[in-house]
């Protein structure tokens, strides 16, 4: 079948498992739907065969299995499943979820950028509109305060004025649309800048969070919530081993207490567990990061106030990169909020997907199962073998890496996530945790751990037998194929969540042994002549073609197009240096005009009298 005919074939029968669901009153979603296919579809018991093309009957029998699993509301497995899709569908790394959300901020600002960018404003009340919007703008990227606090928006506009003028709206006007969207974002990180300094000195910060000080109560207590939960799944997990030991020691009790159903709910509370602490990791990685970045602030802000101090007129090229940083770090502040807040709400999605141990495990019934049990940690299982040590004449064959000879033995990526392989295969699925100060076995570039030393020896007697019962048992529980981590044996299933996961497999284990070297065994480079034939019709054949050119004419035409490209010289004569005489302007002086006129002011009499006296000398006199 043509791989388009197949896809659409497997999405037909998805969406008519969905509507199967939905018309029982269960809403399902289609990765849930496609994933339990390929887990029908896996389990041998259900007489699937994936080399042949699926016919009506199977295709119909493949629908109602998983409409039946689907609808089974009382199944750990089941719901272990869901898990593992919702968390693959909502949990990404810290880099991807800042992306994601710096994305979603971006959609959310182009109309208002837009509005700025493309504006053509000319007259007075055009102009003081755009000044509004770009004041709107700053606010709503920074997200120190809402844009219809008429508080806000003053304190907003008197930073923005002071480093852009409205009267620079004609300058702003004239940049390219680019030009324009830096220059926006510079101008909301010096204002944020600006605002936070006010802030810190008491002189402003209407409507701006104390975003460190909400860090530093935020993260504890999810840190405490999380750890609460993770002690909680920890706990459940070791009463269900403990139950299924008694269960193997004893066959008596397999059939009263249907150990299948334990192993199930063992597998939920696992699984649970391993999700906690991947995002209690991301939750210490917040506090650190908020840690450094509260030390920067404040390193910041004292080198801004001894900048500014005692000074009426400060260079902007001193304070506008403090202000950016500034800016920088809170927008950082602002993303670890979001993480957290991210983080957090993901823990609380989880906890619905362990509701069947309270219904099928109640505490009156897990008491009576743990009479006469001791419930032990997975640091007790360590610790009681602690000593046990593979010895290495037994194996001449075999590799096995120990703490005290291999670098990086503490970031080697452990198959079936650090669980005993050889338990988990003798047992039919029992999980109990490794121990790799007994040794780790290291087979076909893959590395296991054992909790005992014997369960060490009888693996490395035939580590293929026990593998391919790990991978049958995997085929009928579809969910230990992400807990156990068997992506490479199930290549189709592999979690995005778990994609970042793959840079675990370039950590090699650099192992302490003897080496030795091997002359090549070519020294010299290859002599080989390219050009070289053999055949005597294809040398025919070049000599005919050789002979075909030598009779050829070659000919030339001159076009408009290739005239100018010829070569071409002239002969011109050298300039020289000449020179022509013109007129001059000349003047000549005369005698200048002085005239005296007296009796301006009166005198004794009542009729006043003039006198014009003209001193101007004569010409003959210059």
């Amino acid at each position: 079948m043509p791989p388009t005919q197949a896809e659409s074939v497997i999405k037909n029968i998805i969406r008519e498992i969905g509507q199967e669901c939905a018309a029982h009153g269960e809403i399902v979603s289609e990765t849930v739907v496609a994933f339990m296919v390929k887990a029908v579809v896996l389990d041998p018991s259900n007489g699937f065969n994936t080399d042949r093309t699926l016919v009506k009957g199977d295709v119909q029998k493949l629908v109602k299995l998983c409409v039946t699993r689907l609808l089974d509301s009382k199944n750990p497995s089941l719901d272990t499943i869901k898990m593992q899709v919702y968390f693959d569908m909502n949990y990404t790394s810290r880099e991807e979820f800042l992306e994601e959300h710096h994305r979603v901020l971006e959609s959310r600002l182009s109309s208002v950028s837009r509005e700025i960018t493309d504006s053509r404003a000319c007259v007075r009340e055009e102009l003081e509109s755009l000044y509004r919007k770009i004041v709107s703008y700053v606010l709503l990227r920074s997200g120190l305060g809402s844009p219809t606090d008429i508080k806000i928006v003053r304190e907003a506009t008197a930073a923005l004025q002071s480093v852009f003028p409205q009267a620079e709206l004609g300058t702003f006007l004239t940049l390219s649309k680019k030009d324009r969207e830096r220059q926006l974002k510079e101008l909301t990180m010096i204002v944020t800048g600006i605002r936070l300094f006010n802030r810190d000195c008491g002189k402003g910060g209407e409507g701006i969070d104390d975003l460190p000080a909400i860090l530093q109560e935020a993260i504890p207590a999810t840190t405490q919530h999380v750890d609460s939960q993770l002690e909680v799944a920890q706990d459940q997990a070791y009463r269900y081993t403990a139950i299924l030991e008694k269960v193997a020691k004893n066959p008596l009790l397999s059939q009263e207490l249907q150990p299948y159903m334990l192993k199930e709910a063992l597998y939920n509370v696992r699984q649970y567990e391993f999700f906690l602490q991947i995002i209690l990791s991301d939750i210490i990685t917040c506090a650190q990061e908020v840690e450094m970045m509260i030390k920067q602030l404040g390193a910041q802000l004292e080198q801004l106030k001894f900048t500014v101090k005692s000074k009426t007129a400060v260079p902007t090229s001193q304070v506008f990169p403090i202000f950016i940083a500034l800016s920088n770090l809170w927008t950082s502040f602002q993303d670890e909020t979001v993480l957290i807040n991210i983080l957090s709400n993901l823990t609380t999605h989880l906890e619905p997907f362990l509701g069947t141990h309270e219904l099928f495990f109640p505490e009156k019934v897990m008491q009576a199962l743990l009479d006469g049990v001791t419930v032990k940690t997975d640091v007790c299982r360590m610790k009681e073998h602690i000593e046990e040590r593979v010895n290495l004449a037994d194996f001449r064959k075999l590799e096995w890496l120990f703490p005290e000879t291999t670098a990086n033995f503490d970031k080697l990526l452990i198959q079936y996530r650090g669980f005993c392989a050889y338990t988990f295969a003798t047992t039919d699925g029992l999980l109990l945790p490794g121990n790799p100060a007994i040794g780790i076995l290291k087979h076909k570039e893959k590395y296991y751990t054992f909790n005992t030393r014997d369960a060490a020896y009888s693996f490395a007697e035939n580590p293929e037998n026990y593998i391919d019962k790990i991978r049958e048992k995997a085929k009928k529980n579809a969910e230990l194929i992400q807990l156990l981590e068997l992506h490479q044996q199930f290549e189709t299933l592999i979690p995005n969540s778990q994609m970042k996961e793959v840079d675990k497999h370039y950590i090699k284990p650099i192992a302490k042994c003897e080496s030795s070297t091997q002359t090549d065994t070519h020294l010299l480079p290859p002599t080989i002549v390219r050009s070289y034939e053999w055949n005597e019709w294809e040398l025919r054949r070049k000599a005919i073609k050789l002979a075909n050119l030598r009779r050829k004419v070659t000919h030339s035409v001159q076009t408009d197009l290739s005239h100018m490209r010829r070569e071409n010289c002239s002969q011109v004569y050298p300039s020289k240096d000449a020179s022509t005489q013109s007129m001059r302007e000349a003047s000549s002086q005369v005698p200048r005009p002085q005239i005296y006129v007296a009796g301006f002011r009166g005198g004794r009499t009542k009729t006043t009298y003039e006198v014009k006296v003209n001193l101007t000398r004569a010409i003959d006199e210059t």
